[in-house]
């Protein structure tokens, strides 16, 4: 059984040029939906709300009550607002977020040409993380921010208010100076979704108002307040090198009350300090302070020991030699841990 096969035909020109033309329009409309669903996609993401803008400002009248071993200090100040959404409401959903107590003493709203416009006073008792390493040569920075505890960044941003002053020039922080004073807005993250179920991730972020205020302490005065005492007790136990050695009572009794009184004025800085787990100026001084006392004793005991085997010139040279070279290591040492502290 044969079959009869007919030869194919080769495409002609014709219908090549055909099937090319319609290839061009099948990229033709593959690009133009491709443009129309990135089209679409644009306008949705243009569609969601752009969050609303609240113009913020802040005046400071005061800063008192700076608490150290409390990590606190009081500020008064008014803080005003301007946004369009009323459904914000700072009279309520106003939060401090390192405030101990936020007591608004005055408020006043202005709600005219579709803007509201918030005036309020607020007392807030502030906690902060004081640095006290270089105590009494220290810089503090002190932070305050603000920020709405029901809308998110993607519902409400924080934009400063620049105009003006932002503080009080005639108030004054006693024994402090103001070093410099910023305002700035941010994005403040929290790795919690508080509960809402809604939210694919734990983390949220609310757009935050926030103050650095840098303050330096005005420190000569209080450091000879605090430390006079400390050279003072060094100055009697140094006077033991001009007293004979056979005057042990003397001698032992200089050195060991000003150990004592060393101790206690260390105390009473510690008690007005917050606790620490770094090394201070205040301890390295009193440390310093007790290591040369405790040479001074041993200097005592070791020229007693000379004299009582009849070496009286070594013991004489021996207290010499000592309290020299004590004394000017003593200065220096002062002088550099000063130094050090005063310029960081």
């Amino acid at each position: 059984m044969v079959l009869d096969r007919k030869p194919k035909q080769p495409i002609s020109i014709y219908q090549s040029r055909l099937i090319c033309c319609h290839l061009r329009k099948m990229n033709k409309a593959l690009i133009l939906f491709i443009l129309l669903m990135q089209t679409i996609t644009m306008a949705r993401s243009f569609a969601k709300e752009a969050p609303d803008t609240v113009y913020t400002g802040i005046y400071f009248t005061s800063i008192h009550d700076i608490d150290f071993r409390q990590k606190e200090y009081t500020a008064n100040l008014w803080l005003w607002l301007k946004y369009k959404n009323k459904d914000f409401d700072f009279l309520q959903n106003l939060e401090v977020p390192m405030a101990k107590t936020t007591v608004k003493s005055y408020s006043t709203i202005d709600s005219t040409d579709g803007l509201i416009y918030i005036l309020m006073k607020l007392q807030c008792v502030m906690k902060d993380s004081w640095k006290v390493n270089n105590f009494p040569f220290d810089q503090q920075k002190l932070q305050f921010s603000i920020e709405n505890s029901q809308y998110d960044s993607g519902s409400l941003v924080f934009k400063a208010d620049t105009e003006g002053k932002h503080f009080d020039p005639r108030f004054t922080l006693n024994g402090w100076m103001i070093d410099s004073f910023t305002i700035a807005t941010k994005t403040k993250a929290y790795e919690t979704n508080f509960g809402d179920e809604e939210l694919d991730k734990p983390h949220s972020e609310y757009s935050a108002f926030r103050v650095n205020i840098v303050i330096q302490r005005e420190a000569m005065g209080l450091f000879w307040k605090m430390f006079l005492g400390m050279y003072v007790s060094f100055l009697i136990a140094f006077i033991g090198f001009y007293i004979h050695p056979e005057s042990v009572e003397s001698r032992f009794g200089l050195g060991v009350g000003s150990v004592f009184a060393v101790v206690g004025n260390k105390y009473i800085i510690d008690s007005a300090l917050p606790e620490s787990s770094s090394f201070t100026l205040v301890d390295s001084l009193h440390g310093l302070t007790l290591i040369c006392i405790f040479v001074v004793i041993v200097s005592a005991v070791y020229s007693l020991n000379l004299i009582k085997k009849g070496k009286q010139k070594e013991s004489k040279r021996l207290d010499r030699r000592v309290s020299n070279v004590l004394l000017v290591g003593y200065l220096v040492l002062n002088i550099w841990f000063i130094w050090q502290a005063a310029t960081l």
